[in-house]
């Protein structure tokens, strides 16, 4: 499960050959960089020093020129950040990777595939650190409706496919460009013990760029909130406001924040990290799942108090 050392990115054609944060940048992009640096009324024609600089120069023309809509720019922005994005920082725990026996018949695991809603599973061997490949479910679906031989029984050997391993230290744009040359679309994260820590996928990759990608699998209904015996509940943390003020009849700031994750983060003065608690007018929040970009999942309690007007506090675990 050893992968060699990563080769650097090599330079595209038609770049320069100077140095800097435009030495690698194909000479199409590079001539609309130029063009919007021509724009800056402080330094006509000047080239960003740096990233910071880049997306700041990126910022100011589609603030003053309109050149950029604010999607493009969070795509332009994401794109150029994703290189200090590590696998470790996106992947699928290893505790909660949807896998599938070796030993086990399609009969027994069916439904929990279905369930899923995955397209690719790992295939294990005793425990999970044992990843003995890939099993997608378009080749069991031809074992379920006869495109396969009939005389031939189930043999998971023969079904399942190799699986990549990738060390959790590894770069995202160096796994998106393996990604592309090798066709796979998932790679077992491996840890330096030469464990398995977890699972990444290509749509994890492409979401860091683009954003949060639903599928028809996905719960699409954002109000959608799980509440506990114990009191508590646990929730997606782009949740509207306004759903879950509506939800708990409560008033939480809605003015100048969207989601419930927006109003979290303001709480914190930062992006926290999982298992961080955070006070806001009734309720507290602890983050369930968040990586060095966003907060993805939540859990909540009301608090025994009255005053919902929106005053928070916050604290480490």
């Amino acid at each position: 499960m050893n992968e060699s050392p990563e080769e650097p990115p090599s330079r595209p054609s038609g770049t320069g050959t100077s140095g800097g944060p435009l030495a690698r940048i194909p000479i199409t992009y590079r001539a609309l960089l130029e063009r919007l640096t021509k724009a800056r009324s402080d330094k006509p024609g000047s080239l960003p020093r740096d990233r910071k600089s880049l997306i700041e120069i990126l910022r100011a023309s589609g603030r003053q020129k309109k050149l950029i809509d604010s999607d493009t720019l969070t795509i332009l922005e994401n794109a150029i950040n994703v290189q200090d994005i590590r696998v470790r920082d996106i992947m699928v725990p290893r505790v909660q990777m949807v896998v599938v026996e070796e030993d086990r018949q399609p009969e027994e695991f069916i439904q929990e595939v279905i369930a899923s809603g995955h397209s690719r599973f790992p295939v294990i061997r005793e425990d999970r650190h044992n990843v003995r490949g890939i099993l997608l479910a378009k080749d069991l679906l031809a074992h379920f409706v006869g495109l396969a031989d009939k005389g031939t029984p189930f043999s998971m050997d023969q079904m399942m496919r190799p699986a990549a391993f990738i060390p959790e230290s590894k770069r995202l744009y160096h796994l998106l460009r393996d990604f592309r040359r090798s066709r796979n679309h998932m790679a077992i994260v491996v840890n330096e013990h030469e464990g398995v820590a977890g699972l990444v996928t290509i749509e994890d990759v492409l979401e860091q760029i683009v954003g949060e990608i639903d599928d028809e699998h996905d719960d699409i209904e954002e109000t959608s909130i799980n509440e506990h015996s114990d009191g508590t509940f646990t929730f997606e943390a782009r949740i509207p406001i306004k759903d879950f003020n509506e939800y708990f009849r409560c008033d939480l700031d809605e003015e100048e924040f969207d989601t419930i994750g927006g109003l979290v983060v303001h709480a914190f003065k930062r992006l926290p990290v999982k298992g961080e608690r955070t006070q806001i007018g009734a309720f507290q929040f602890t983050v369930l799942r968040a990586d060095k970009r966003r907060i993805y999942q939540l859990r909540g309690q009301r608090l025994p108090m009255t005053d919902e007007s929106g005053a928070d506090s916050s604290e480490n675990p």
